[in-house]
């Protein structure tokens, strides 16, 4: 079996994973969670860091030991048969309609915020991104690599301007303020912040192009948590200093209207520029992710062997064709229906959190010693945030459902 190039590195995979975590989140998530926790987020975020810990030390047990492009449904399908394996490809897969169009939406904000533009002329920016995304995917992996790891850059040098300008911290916002009353709210705080560690599951795909997967593939995925996780950090702080933070507007503009404050109108540009490139960071991942996937199951017999063919590059060029004109498809519906960014986040939640709860149940079946002992406080973990989402879980509960109704008609006509 033909499989692809190994060419990743340590600081390669710590670039791609930090801006897919960073990505979509950072202009927006820290200014939501101060609203729904003032300064007890936080707390939050340090809480958070802990909760995906075991996650992330589960995800880089099974991907040291278990290298492949299938990602989370091959991890599944391992422990869990045939049958499940696909169903968690197909349940990654459903995120395409409801999480990329949600991505576009916020990375083409950015440019409305620069100028007055149209429904038609968002949605052009919208299909000329994922245009992008195609002809940098048809690179070898370490060109999406050094890509992201000039934009992972160019976001702490961002939240670095921000304290410097800031003369951060400020007297009066202590770093790790008293809770009081406030850790009530942390909960619901913590059911948004998740969406800032989605992406783990998407890194998967590319343990198998690591040189040395044992020891990098862990390595890389633990300190681009790590990372992420201080940024946002320092991102909160600024927003509470500054009390950047409070209604839909000032939430969706919080750290462009900051850096206006800190250093005048100019300043929009740096914003729009930086945000884009950071949403256009984290969908990468996931476009990239996704062809992994849909390659590997046709290598596998799984799809048409169509979708298995590589371009010279050694990449999977037709896969990832597939999946970006899906998402052209899905970001034009999304346009046409009006659907809002928040509605499709909640969605998109949903299902990331399945893989998630998925992946973590076949590490406790994949893995011995005391990695299935964190692979099951990470499964509880999971269950805990599917619970906090509440009513927002039920697309993916419904979906998976469906699913397993469709595929079990299938498998049972002659």
């Amino acid at each position: 079996m033909g499989r692809l190039n190994k060419e990743l590195g340590l600081l390669q995979g710590v670039a791609l994973l930090s801006t897919s975590l960073l990505g979509t989140g950072i202009f927006a998530v820290p200014a939501l969670a101060a609203t729904a926790a003032g300064p007890a987020s936080l707390w939050a975020w340090l809480i958070l860091i802990v909760l995906v810990l075991p996650v992330a030390f589960t995800f880089a047990q099974l991907g040291r030991n278990f290298p492949h492009a299938g990602g989370a449904p091959h991890l599944i399908g391992r422990a869990f048969g045939a049958r499940l394996e696909r169903l968690g490809a197909w349940l990654f897969l459903a995120v395409l309609p409801v999480g990329l169009p949600a991505a576009l939406q916020i990375a083409s904000g950015f440019w409305q915020a620069l100028f007055a533009l149209g429904r038609g002329e968002i949605l052009a920016i919208q299909l000329a991104t994922l245009a992008a995304m195609l002809a940098l995917g048809q690179r070898p992996a370490r060109a999406s690599s050094l890509v992201q790891g000039l934009i992972a850059l160019a976001i702490l040098a961002t939240v670095g301007l921000i304290w410097w300008a800031g003369d951060l911290p400020l007297a009066h916002q202590p770093l790790l303020p008293p809770l009081g009353e406030h850790w009530r709210q942390i909960p619901t705080a913590l059911a948004v912040m998740f969406w800032c560690f989605v992406g783990i599951e998407a890194f998967t795909h590319l343990g198998e192009e690591f040189r040395r997967p044992r020891r990098d593939f862990p390595l890389a995925l633990l300190l681009g948590v790590l990372l992420a996780g201080l940024v946002y950090w320092a991102c909160s702080v600024a927003v509470l200093s500054f009390h950047a933070y409070g209604d839909a507007q000032r939430n969706a503009t919080s750290l462009p209207w900051l850096l206006e404050s800190l250093l005048g109108p100019q300043a929009k540009v740096l914003v729009a520029v930086v945000g884009y490139l950071a949403c256009f960071a984290s969908m990468n991942v996931y476009v990239q992710g996704f062809a992994r996937l849909i390659w590997s199951l046709a290598d596998e017999g799984k799809l048409p062997a169509a979708l298995a063919r590589r371009n010279r590059q050694g990449v999977p060029g037709r896969a990832l064709l597939l999946v970006v004109l899906a998402c052209a498809l899905c970001a034009v519906l999304a346009a046409v229906l009006q659907l809002s960014t928040d509605a499709l986040i909640r969605y998109a939640n949903g299902n990331f959190v399945l893989v998630y709860l998925l992946s973590m149940a076949a590490g406790v079946v994949l893995l011995r010693g005391v990695w299935r002992w964190v692979a099951g406080l990470s499964s509880l973990l999971c269950a805990g945030v599917l619970v906090m989402l509440g009513g927002d879980a039920l697309y993916a509960l419904g979906l998976l459902a469906v699913l397993a109704v469709v595929d079990g008609r299938r498998r049972a006509s002659p």
